[in-house]
């Protein structure tokens, strides 16, 4: 037998967080601090923070899990295309590492983007429409 008060509190979490959408990030923009959970369909390594921030101006910074990046990017409705990123260039373990390169290399591919909100995630994609970075919103 199903237990109807689990249910009742499922359906009010679910609307909270469709209600709620995506308050700080502006409708129609991908501006926001986003934590990657999937490179290129491989997932990412637990507990390794491969953080991209974008703000509305199209600036970009956050870390690739070892090292601090910045640059720009240009959103023009639902395209996104990554300029030039600079990064320092700690070494750190070969799977951090890796992980990183992955990360830098599907931000060169990426075309579009798209959120889910309801989920809460932004869908970076390549000229093929496959996603090439899924990221949860922080």
């Amino acid at each position: 037998m199903k237990n109807p008060r689990r249910h009742f509190w499922s359906v009010i979490l679910l609307a909270a967080m469709s209600a709620a959408g995506f308050a700080q990030t502006p409708s129609g923009n991908p501006a926001g601090r986003w934590l990657a959970e999937n490179i290129r369909g491989g997932g990412v390594i637990d507990r390794l923070q491969t953080i991209l921030e974008l703000g509305t101006d199209g600036a970009v910074s956050g870390t690739g899990g070892c090292n601090i990046m910045s640059g720009r990017a240009r959103i023009s409705g639902d395209t996104i295309g990554f300029g030039p990123i600079a990064s320092t260039r700690k070494a750190c373990s070969p799977a951090v590492m890796n992980q990183e390169a992955g990360f830098f290399s599907a931000l060169e591919d990426a075309r579009t983007w798209q959120l889910d909100r309801v989920r809460r995630k932004l869908i970076l994609l390549d000229m093929n429409g496959r996603a090439v970075l899924v990221f949860a919103q922080m």
